[in-house]
């Protein structure tokens, strides 16, 4: 065996999803489990209000990868992730409209020392990283310990997010011309994004719409809309 394929053998991990041993992020079983989930159309939902843009389906291998990502310590998945929402964004007639300010939703302080870090922050920064966005990390804070919104109606879920938020201490105002974008990783009822988008209204800052690494979809769901 040639010295370089010996450093190649010992230098693969366990693929996050499935333990197979892969020298990337994920193995290329579960790379193609993810691309099922793609949309071949992230911006299909940018008529909706508020605005969307997703790179993918919440389900399958992209929601156990998401779950690694929050409840597992996996923080080192946010990178390919990132990239492959920045990916899709490099290619979409939005990306020629406008050149936004990213601000991704903050967790509540408890909530984030329990985790170590905030997936929707890791998320924009590769993001912003491989796009050229600007990222203001702390523009929002939430000032609001909320319950696991997955348990709540949609009804409950607005009540619950009213006032959760606030501007962040380190906002920097930006030209009003310059369109912000929120960030998330998943995208569900919509509530957590409105309340965010009512926060900014406050002040008189308009906010455009959402970038998400995943929409949940009803589930009687076309399946045109999926990439496979």
């Amino acid at each position: 065996m040639r010295l370089d394929s010996v450093f190649r053998l010992f230098l693969k991990s366990a693929c996050p999803l499935c333990q197979r041993p892969t020298s990337t992020e994920f193995c290329l079983y579960c790379q193609r489990k993810l691309d099922q989930q793609r949309f071949a159309n992230s911006s299909q939902f940018w008529h909706e209000s508020p605005h969307v843009f997703t790179w993918g389906s919440y389900g399958g291998a992209l929601k156990r990868a998401i779950a690694q990502l929050k409840y597992e310590h996996r923080s080192d998945l946010a990178v390919p992730l990132g990239r492959q929402v920045a990916q899709a964004w490099l290619t979409s007639p939005i990306r020629r409209e406008i050149q936004p300010i990213i601000v991704p939703i903050p967790l509540h302080p408890e909530r984030q020392r329990q985790r170590g870090y905030n997936q929707a922050e890791l998320l924009a920064r590769e993001f912003c990283n491989l796009t050229g966005c600007r990222l203001q990390a702390h523009a929002l804070q939430r000032t609001q310990a909320t319950e696991a919104l997955f348990k709540l109606s949609a009804t409950d879920r607005e009540q619950t997010l009213n006032g959760a938020f606030e501007l962040g201490k380190a906002f920097q105002r930006p030209a009003q011309s310059t369109p912000i974008l929120l960030f998330d990783d998943i995208y569900t009822s919509g509530a957590t994004v409105r309340s965010a988008m009512q926060t900014f209204r406050r002040y008189e800052i308009g906010v455009r719409g959402v970038i998400v690494l995943a929409k949940a979809m009803p589930s009687k769901i076309d399946k045109h809309q999926c990439r496979h």
